[in-house]
């Protein structure tokens, strides 16, 4: 397992954020980004909230949505640090996906999943 430190990661996580076309960031919408190191067994990242397109009823005061990106489990499956770039720039866009609503099988059409 390749070893990227926690602040590293979190700037890798930052970027892959930054790549996310503007045009389509800018609809992003009370959520915010965590990086954390354990996740339950199988998970790279989890969103949990209310997707953009459920959100008629949203409501103003309502708790942003969190999309949590996991070290530990990203270091684990990656031999190179530029392994580790591209599979946090893979979780972090199919995280932002569910935050508009593209569930899973859509993600793995799109080599996303």
């Amino acid at each position: 397992m390749i070893d990227v430190p926690a602040e590293e990661f979190e700037a890798l996580v930052a970027e892959a954020l930054d790549g996310i076309p503007e045009a389509l960031g800018r609809h992003m919408d009370n959520v915010v980004v965590h990086v954390r190191d354990r996740s339950r067994p199988g998970l790279l990242g989890l969103y949990e909230g209310i997707p953009l397109t459920a959100r008629s009823n949203y409501g103003g005061l309502v708790m942003p949505d969190r999309i949590t990106v996991y070290r530990l489990p990203i270091l684990a499956i990656c031999r190179t640090e530029e392994d580790v770039v591209h599979q946090v720039r893979t979780t972090v866009v199919h995280e932002v996906a569910h935050h508009f609503g593209i569930d899973d099988a859509r993600l793995r059409e799109l080599g996303y999943g």
